[in-house]
């Protein structure tokens, strides 16, 4: 029997999400471009005058991709860390991510794989690493107390690094710089050095500089993973520390 006019596509008796988010973008496409060309034609004529004031209501977009998170409706891939499980949904991973977009849609995917295993990630800063794709938003933190929000911006801007998403690498990079402290500097100054973000790094080296808390930081606990695995890092706070001195 052949499909209805209209009808939604079908995968297995499972809404088809991808080919739904395709019409869509072509169908907006198409009345864009339909409406480009109607102000053209009535460009000639004057402005109708109505009392009449048609009441559009906002979009509602932002809410059905949150929602799609929340309910995992349609969704076609689950991933695996420790020992959480979470749904979601290949294209708009893949929208957001190009990671996820090489592998979900690259030469070398997997089309029958629905299950993926991630290693070496906790699993709340991978539920905030999809709180970010769906909903364009770092998770709710206002529960946990000042270690436990720094740690999880940490955790946060490497899950974002992994799967190649600037902008929320950036706004971890941003929320860390707002809480540097003697005791973690040290830590932070790492993290940002291993995982390239430059003005983190820059606002770590200035925080120890302009503070005058280098003698607390070096006693620090967190000093002794930069001074053991990155010395270049030590180099260069000390070479900034002497040039700031001689200005």
């Amino acid at each position: 029997m052949q499909p209805r006019a209209g009808a939604l596509p079908h995968s297995g008796g499972r809404v088809n999400l991808e080919s739904i988010l395709l019409m869509t973008f072509f169908a907006s496409s198409a009345i864009l471009q339909l409406s480009s060309s109607r102000r053209r034609r009535f460009s000639h004529l004057e402005e109708a005058k109505t009392n009449v004031v048609v009441q559009v209501p906002p979009s509602d977009l932002f809410d059905n991709l949150s929602n799609l998170l929340d309910t995992t409706e349609g969704a076609d891939v689950s991933f695996n860390v420790k020992h959480d499980v979470f749904s979601a949904h290949k294209i708009i991973l893949a929208m957001r991510s190009a990671v996820f977009r090489s592998e979900f849609y690259g030469p070398m995917r997997d089309k029958k794989r629905r299950s993926i295993t991630v290693e070496d990630m906790q699993p709340a800063a991978f539920r905030g690493l999809l709180h970010f794709i769906y909903k364009d938003s770092l998770p709710p933190m206002d529960e946990l107390n000042d270690e436990e929000y720094e740690e999880m911006l940490r955790h946060l801007l490497v899950a974002a690094d992994r799967y190649a998403m600037e902008r929320m690498k950036l706004m971890c990079e941003s929320k860390l710089c707002e809480v540097l402290c003697a005791e973690t500097v040290a830590t932070t100054l790492a993290l940002a050095d291993q995982h390239h973000c430059s003005q983190l790094k820059d606002a770590c080296i200035e925080f120890m500089n302009s503070s005058n808390i280098i003698c607390d930081v070096v006693a620090s606990k967190g000093y002794e993973q930069p001074k053991r695995e990155c010395p270049t890092i030590i180099a260069d706070i000390w070479e900034k520390t002497a040039k700031s001195r001689k200005l």
